[in-house]
């Protein structure tokens, strides 16, 4: 009696045990699952003309330190069309949920970049350009007075034909970052990649994707390369979530103003 005892006690212990790691096992399946279904989105950043990657480097720094992954491609700025597929290509490779955000002239790479991509989940204007179909960069930047880039530009023609655009560098602080440190202007200056006149010229493609996808905005007061007033007529046509304007803050706002526009980048990965 007391053996059939000691083997139902331990039959008993044994199925008790097995009981306590299968409901470990599924705890730490259900966790591994909640923690997948908050996993944060991707952020990929898109620069625009007279620019490159690096303006993004603040922002970069601080959506990493918050645990974001962060993609910031370089933008060939040769044509609307051909940009944005090739920034549609790259968002084609990413798994997950996409903010995507764009400045100055990259707006209008992510409004065409993004459409059809289901894997979108929110757009970023950044002083950015946020076309209709048909519109281009230059036929908006033209729309409201206040623009002086026309006359800092530096034109160089193309061997095959075309011309690339530059500002002039001992203009572009004046234009383009009045409020970004001399030094680091100069940098800028110095590194600017040209973009062609004929992207600036090129419209837009059929069904901008702010019109299915949740938009927000921001732009300084002091942006002499697109009107402020183009930015606001812009932001409010799309029906931007949010708009961030910030006083006086040049075109370079990315670059003087990295936690006000990672603050935003987080409320559209966020959803508020």
């Amino acid at each position: 009696m007391t053996q059939l005892t000691r083997r139902q006690a331990l039959g008993t212990a044994l199925a008790a045990s097995i009981a306590v790691s299968a409901a470990a096992a599924s705890s730490s399946t259900a966790a591994s699952a909640e923690t997948q279904g908050a996993a944060k989105p991707t952020v990929v950043l898109v620069h625009g003309a007279f620019a490159d990657a690096s303006c993004w480097k603040g922002v970069i720094e601080r959506l990493q330190r918050k645990g974001y992954a962060v993609l910031a491609p370089a933008n060939p700025l040769r044509g609307l069309s051909a940009d944005a597929a090739g920034t549609a290509a790259l968002l084609a490779t990413v798994k997950g949920p996409v903010v995507l955000v764009g400045h100055s002239y990259g707006g209008a790479v992510i409004t065409n970049a993004a459409r059809g991509n289901d894997n979108v989940k929110a757009l970023v204007y950044v002083a950015a350009f946020i076309p209709d179909e048909g519109e281009s960069a230059a036929e908006l930047a033209g729309r409201y007075p206040g623009s002086t880039l026309g006359e800092t530009l530096r034109q160089v023609p193309l061997p095959g034909g075309g011309t690339d655009l530059y500002v002039e560098q001992d203009k572009f602080r004046r234009q383009f970052a009045h409020d970004v440190p001399a030094r680091d202007a100069q940098v800028m200056a110095v590194t600017q990649r040209p973009i062609t006149a004929a992207a600036l010229d090129e419209p837009s493609g059929a069904t901008p994707a702010w019109k299915a996808v949740t938009s927000w905005a921001l732009f300084g007061t002091g942006d002499k390369n697109i009107p402020p007033a183009a930015l606001r007529f812009m932001a409010e046509r799309a029906d931007a979530r949010a708009t961030v304007t910030i006083k006086g803050a040049s075109h370079a706002v990315l670059v003087s103003h990295p936690d006000a526009v990672t603050r935003l980048i987080e409320r559209a990965a966020t959803g508020r």
